[in-house]
């Protein structure tokens, strides 16, 4: 047997431990540990808790030592634009904003007296989304510059705990693209952008790529967890993980990675940061060996979550599909990226009134809310289909959708249906399996990302829906 790989995968509803290995030429999984994450409500804010964070990952790795399963190396993903500002002494300053924190309204328009939102889209290619590390910066430097002031290194939050696990500072490119501070033509950081809008540029450390070894855990953390290993980069924005794992062939297929997040796109050689796709909200994120994630991001599956929350989990997501089944075609729709849905105080009743003050019927059972959910966002993928190929003059014979979200046997047909197109689902750990694959890339076990995306597809069950 080869060595183990471990993938800590770190959602922001709930984190995983898996270890990776081949056998017979086919890549094995085992969860070994997971846990709760969420936003927690500190005066108002919305804050992460790292110290949290920090122990699940240890409480994770000492798994591996009651396991007995010990791994050549680590790595770890989460999701995009969230950091740490560190200051001399490598002490966190103030706290850990998470991405649906209000305080960054109104922040668009004061990065546009700076740069002209056109500019700054043709000069980066990426999407305006209210919570981008860049208008997170401009908050920053208004409503807290002392913080910013003090500031001497930047780390997004994967690049952050990998410090506090190996005592090396080392940023990882796929998720700093989604500050909408990285170049795409360098594909590093555009330092005179940085400069440009007055953030300190001395903090901003050198772009590395997926494979890079970070370095070994420090002794005291070994100590800690029983056993020493390599940490190594792999794609830290978890997307980029996930689009790693698509089994279709290259260039063959569009993708939705659905969980929390659906971010629907295919993947392009060069960034597409014409007007076109700056009208049409599309983002090119990088990705493994330089490759672009022009995509969508599209509110996803954070809409039926909510509503299972408010129903105190007492449903399964099975159990939903089959009442959202049930309901039959319920005739209501919303717009699944409006930002009333992005963090409402209740998602059911936001729902409701948006039914209501739209002249639609308003959804009464779970179910029908269940209803309106999948067909909205089977109806904003076959929108997003259109887009996609009118952009890149481009027809696509398929749709790979990977993660959580490949397990929605209703919503992939509904899928299959709006975008009247073959939808191939699975697999469901995608972020986990494009972490292990970037690191045995880098330990020669694969011989590279084509491999990997052969190996993928041979060793988890890929289910086919077709249009009805």
């Amino acid at each position: 047997m080869c060595g183990y790989y471990l993938a800590v995968d770190i959602g922001a509803s709930s984190g995983r431990h898996m270890l990776g290995y081949l056998r017979d030429g086919k890549m094995q999984l085992e969860e070994i540990y997971r846990f709760e994450n969420g936003m927690k409500d500190k005066g108002g804010s919305l804050v992460w808790d790292t110290e949290y964070l920090l122990s699940q990952i240890k409480a994770g790795m000492k798994e591996c030592t009651k396991l007995q399963k010990i791994p050549d190396s680590m790595s770890i993903d989460t999701w995009a634009v969230d950091y740490v500002l560190l200051d001399q002494e490598d002490q966190v300053l103030g706290s850990t904003y998470g991405y649906r924190d209000d305080r960054t309204l109104g922040m668009d328009e004061r990065v546009y007296q700076f740069i002209p939102e056109e500019e700054l889209y043709a000069r980066t290619g990426i999407q305006k989304q209210r919570f981008n590390t860049i208008y997170q910066l401009m908050a920053d430097k208004t409503q807290r510059p002392e913080a910013l002031k003090k500031a001497k290194t930047f780390l997004m939050l994967p690049d952050y705990f990998q410090f506090l696990l190996t005592g090396s500072k080392v940023s990882e490119y796929t998720n700093a693209t989604s500050t909408q501070l990285v170049s795409p033509v360098t594909k590093q950081w555009d330092r005179e952008l940085i400069r440009l809008l007055g953030y300190p540029e001395e903090m901003f450390l050198p772009l590395k790529m997926p494979g890079t070894v970070v370095g070994d855990l420090m002794e005291t953390v070994a100590k800690e967890v029983g056993f020493n290993c390599k940490v190594v980069l792999c794609g830290s924005h978890d997307t980029a993980s996930a689009v790693m794992a698509v089994p279709r062939s290259e260039g063959d297929a569009l993708y939705i990675s659905s969980g929390t997040w659906s971010l629907m796109g295919v993947e392009l050689q060069e960034a597409d940061c014409r007007a076109e796709s700056r009208q049409a909200n599309f983002t090119n994120e990088g990705g493994y060996d330089y490759r672009f994630r022009y995509l969508k991001n599209i509110m996803g599956l954070w809409m039926i979550q909510s509503i299972r929350h408010e129903l105190g989990d007492s449903y399964s997501f099975a159990q939903l599909c089959d009442m959202a089944m049930a309901a039959g075609d319920f005739p209501s729709r919303v717009k699944a990226n409006d930002a009333c849905f992005l963090a409402p105080k209740n998602m059911t009743e936001e729902i409701r009134a948006y039914c209501g003050r739209t002249g639609q019927k308003v959804p009464e059972t779970t179910g029908e809310l269940a209803c309106v959910v999948y067909r909205s966002l089977a109806d904003c993928y076959g929108e997003t289909v259109g887009e996609i190929e009118a952009n890149t003059g481009k027809k696509y014979g398929a749709v790979s959708i990977i993660g959580g979200g490949a397990n929605a046997a209703y919503l992939n047909q509904l899928t299959a249906n709006a975008t009247g197109k073959n939808v191939y689902a699975g697999p469901t750990e995608a972020t986990a399996i494009g972490n292990i694959m970037a690191q045995m890339i880098g330990a020669g076990e694969l011989s590279g990302l084509a491999q990997a995306r052969k190996c993928v597809y041979e060793s988890f069950e890929i289910k086919e829906y077709r249009p009805q």
